[in-house]
């Protein structure tokens, strides 16, 4: 493996990519290839560092220096100056309103000083489309260690977790995959709602695009506690390079055996297949969004049955959002009294 002294870290959101991230990514590669320095210093794409405002935003390490609104007229500056000199560019690092200094860093950010992150953990920091960068910051040990074990247990820890659901009802998750793996019937779905309808709202978009595989390797965890052989994942169809981020880790997932048939030489088989919405608001609504991908007009059925009992195409279905699927991975690898040790007594767990 090729170890390089510096990596520059490039958002790659939605919000960069329209303030021109590619143009920034594209002439620091050219200059540093131009310098002699392709050996040395590697250019990364990354998901959402959290400050759109501030975009394109771009952070070098190993210092985790933090610019921002860099433009493609300002890189020869930055690789003459940071990369070659180890002098930094004061002019395009932030500057809080209430300090006057520029800040040197991310952590030293007033907003994200105090914030411990589990669901956001790997935003910003890893290429979202490497499936190896994921391996290597713990992505897939959390299936691993499932499938060793048994299915009923998955359920106990996340009850155990106290994770409730992300999508706004609330719902405890263990109880609701303890409901789709006692219901009736040999055949399961486990679906995500990526369909983020509320105005305004994208933090599962900025989740899907900084990292997508950690919601299969949730799906697949989800899928080996209830019984599931099949997953689907929801989205908006606006939400383009989510969509794109998503397809590429299964097809990744697929190739390394991640996703598919004997996962981990378990005898345990799942699979996730990406549908997209046509922008109904309705379909964020958990039986709409059944209707919707059974491809019917999305509205809502009557409950009772629950989709635990009667889903997807009349199955039990278990079905949780982006951000409740990101919580499990940490959930196995950190157990469950670490996360319930965080946030409230009736709330456990951070926001994201």
């Amino acid at each position: 493996m090729h170890l390089y002294r510096a990596h520059v870290l490039v958002c790659a959101g939605s919000n960069c990519s329209i303030k021109g991230h590619r143009a920034v990514r594209e002439a620091l590669t050219r200059e540093i290839i131009g310098r002699g320095l392709g050996g040395e210093v590697k250019v990364v794409e990354t998901g959402c560092f959290g400050l759109c405002e501030q975009g394109p935003t771009i952070v070098v390490y190993p210092e985790g220096v933090l610019y921002c609104r860099v433009t493609g007229e300002d890189v020869p500056e930055l690789v003459g100056n940071h990369l070659l000199k180890g002098r930094r560019v004061e002019r395009l690092m932030y500057r809080e309103a209430t300090r006057p200094v520029a800040v040197q860093t991310v952590p030293e950010l007033s907003y994200f000083r105090k914030q411990v992150r589990v669901v956001l953990d790997n935003c910003g920091v890893i290429d979202p489309d490497s499936l190896e960068e994921y391996i290597g910051h713990g992505g897939y040990s959390a299936l691993a260690r499932v499938l060793d074990g048994d299915p009923a247990a998955v359920v106990t820890e996340v009850k155990a977790s106290g994770l409730r659901g992300r999508g706004g009802a609330g719902f405890p998750t263990g109880l609701k995959w303890e409901f789709g793996a006692r219901a009736p019937g040999p055949v399961r779905y486990v679906v995500c709602n990526a369909d983020e309808g509320e105005p305004g709202t994208f933090k599962d978009r900025l989740i899907l695009e900084g990292d997508p595989h950690r919601i299969l390797e949730g799906m697949a965890i989800c899928g080996f506690a209830i019984g599931a052989r099949q997953g689907y994942i929801y989205i908006r169809g606006e939400y383009g390079l989510s969509i794109s981020r998503l397809e590429h880790s299964i097809r990744s997932a697929r190739e390394l055996g991640l996703l598919g048939e004997n996962i981990f030489n378990s005898g345990f088989n799942f699979d996730v297949e990406v549908r997209f919405g046509a922008g109904a608001y309705v379909c964020g609504e958990e039986t709409a969004l059944f209707e919707s991908l059974e491809g019917k007009r999305g509205e809502p059925r009557i409950k009772p049955p629950y989709p635990t009992e009667s889903g997807l195409f009349g199955r039990p279905t278990v079905i949780n959002n982006v951000e409740t699927l990101a919580n499990i991975p940490p959930i196995i690898n950190r157990g469950a009294a670490w996360y319930s040790g965080i946030g409230t007594d009736t709330c456990p767990g951070t926001k994201v």
